[in-house]
């Protein structure tokens, strides 16, 4: 996990490097020390909206309701995959799309996102992924450990980031594991449980088909080579 924060044109470099064909995703990326979807995410922000984009003022974007509710539904109606509308709409990372659609799908209300609310006291406390708080600290350490700021980015409470951070920094990514409690199976869970489980099992075969169109892409260029 790369905890490094790079400059525009570090991340520039990184994507014309793959559009000039020095490299695959996997390639470029492992020799610089980002996530291969990271890199592809990087691409199609460039392809979407050109250098500009990587040198927008950096902090919390504000997202209205309607603005999600828009970005949901162009996934769901087949507009375009995920990283594909983050990209268009310049949303700041593919986990935040995943989190509104995730909402969407458990009809659960999309509300409106003011960046200067007050996290340090935050009440509400969300259940997370083990790959959501991997991300978290991810973003906290590369941005100067700005736990108010990934606290809001995120939705999540202050102390709990405060939290994830310092248990990576004493025993790493596998003090992120949540150990509460057994593993409930689908029959012992609740409906709202259950659906999570399952939204987030449609995730995971939402990124491998996402991977897997973009490897049969790589195919067809080597073979119209």
């Amino acid at each position: 996990m790369s905890k490094k924060k790079h400059s525009p044109e570090w991340m520039l470099a990184r994507v014309h490097e793959y559009l000039a064909g020095k490299g695959s995703y996997k390639s470029i990326a492992s020799a610089n020390g980002v996530g291969q979807m990271t890199l592809f995410a990087w691409v199609r922000k460039y392809q979407e909206q050109g250098e500009g984009a990587f040198y927008e003022a950096t902090g919390n974007k504000h997202y209205s309701k309607e603005f999600k509710i828009k970005c949901v539904e162009a996934v769901l109606s087949g507009e375009g995959s995920v990283d594909d509308i983050v990209a268009k709409y310049g949303i700041s990372a593919r986990s935040v799309l995943q989190r509104w659609i995730s909402v969407y799908n458990v009809n659960k209300k999309l509300k409106d996102y003011n960046p200067k609310r007050e996290v340090y006291m935050a009440e509400a406390r969300r259940k997370t992924t083990l790959e959501e708080r991997k991300e978290i600290v991810e973003y906290c350490i590369k941005h100067d450990r700005d736990y108010k700021g990934t606290a809001s980015k995120y939705d999540v409470s202050y102390s709990q980031v405060y939290t994830w951070v310092k248990k990576y920094d004493n025993q790493g990514e596998k003090a992120l594991a949540d150990k509460r409690g057994h593993h409930k199976t689908d029959e012992e869970v609740d409906e709202l449980e259950r659906l999570r489980r399952e939204n987030l099992h449609l995730k995971r075969q939402l990124e491998e088909k996402d991977m897997l169109v973009e490897l049969l892409k790589k195919v067809k260029e080597f073979e119209g080579m």
